[in-house]
């Protein structure tokens, strides 16, 4: 059962034909006020029931950040595709410095469930975006719940990799925008990883895409990655080159596509958003 007694509409907007809303609610996974946004389509609104793709947002991000900064919206109405967007982190949990760096805390939750204190309490977002909010957004708004595809940028790509590797069938279609691929094994993911799960490397694994390919996960559909070259993050924390050897050897299908001269900013996500929007219609038998 879903509750939604506490559930309110922070903001309406008239957008492309169709709607964007951003809500606020108590999760029962996170303990704590949550906040999310919704973009309908023409037909969402008009009542017929949409596929829907999850927007997993990046490090310092917000529910609000790729629904304003994508221009993803125009060819989601387009194609007939509702947007949910969960923020990055639980928001005033009161854990002692989760507000002291910008990728490790408030704004940084790399959509998994801390087992550790004083995160576990509270940091659970690999539960809420898996279980609790598609519950409740597909209860309260007219989403067909089995087409349902995932994408994400930088930690957000992190997010959609793993969940999609890790339920294929819940998960339909995945994409990605300059993601984490193997937080293991970069900085800031072994900063994030070690708090959030502890210092056994072996408890990260099911949180790292290149690990969950080489233990044998893999996705039916094909995974569309964009990466900009001259990303600052690039050869530090994103790697992209790990998942391109662990897909290959895994059998998985892959596009991963670089681009001269993009950054890690939203003007390069905006750039390639509509061609992902694309990829997931088209999958989610949409295009």
């Amino acid at each position: 059962m879903n509750d939604t007694a506490e559930l309110q509409v922070r903001e309406e907007h008239p957008c492309h034909g169709g709607v964007v809303r951003f809500y606020e609610h108590t999760s029962r996974v996170l303990g704590l006020r949550a906040r999310f946004g919704v973009f309908l389509p023409p037909a969402a609104v008009a009542g017929q029931k949409v596929p829907v793709v999850y927007a997993l947002a990046g490090l310092t991000c917000t529910e609000e950040t790729f629904l304003i900064k994508s221009a993803a919206l125009a060819e989601a109405a387009r194609l007939g595709l509702a947007i949910v967007t969960p923020d990055t982190s639980p928001r005033g949990a009161g854990v002692e410095g989760e507000d002291k760096d910008w990728d490790m805390g408030t704004g940084a939750g790399f959509y998994l469930d801390a087992t550790q204190a004083p995160w576990s309490d509270h940091y659970r977002m690999g539960t809420y975006i898996t279980q609790e909010l598609p519950a409740l957004v597909e209860a309260i708004c007219p989403l067909d719940g089995t087409r349902r595809g995932i994408t994400g940028h930088s930690m957000g790509g992190h997010g959609a990799l793993v969940h999609a590797l890790r339920a294929p069938a819940f998960w339909k279609s995945v994409s990605a925008f300059a993601p984490i691929v193997h937080p293991a094994a970069v900085p800031w993911g072994e900063k994030a990883l070690t708090a959030y799960l502890g210092t056994e490397r072996e408890a990260w694994q099911q949180y790292d895409a290149v690990c969950l390919l080489e233990a044998g996960h893999t996705h039916p559909s094909t995974i569309l990655v964009d990466q900009g070259d001259a990303d600052q993050f690039l050869e530090r924390e994103l790697q992209p080159w790990h998942l391109e050897k662990a897909a290959a050897a895994a059998g998985q299908k892959l596009t991963l596509r670089r681009h001269a001269g993009y950054d890690h900013s939203y003007w390069f996500v905006q750039s390639f958003a509509a061609e992902h929007l694309r990829h997931h219609a088209q999958v989610l038998g949409q295009g």
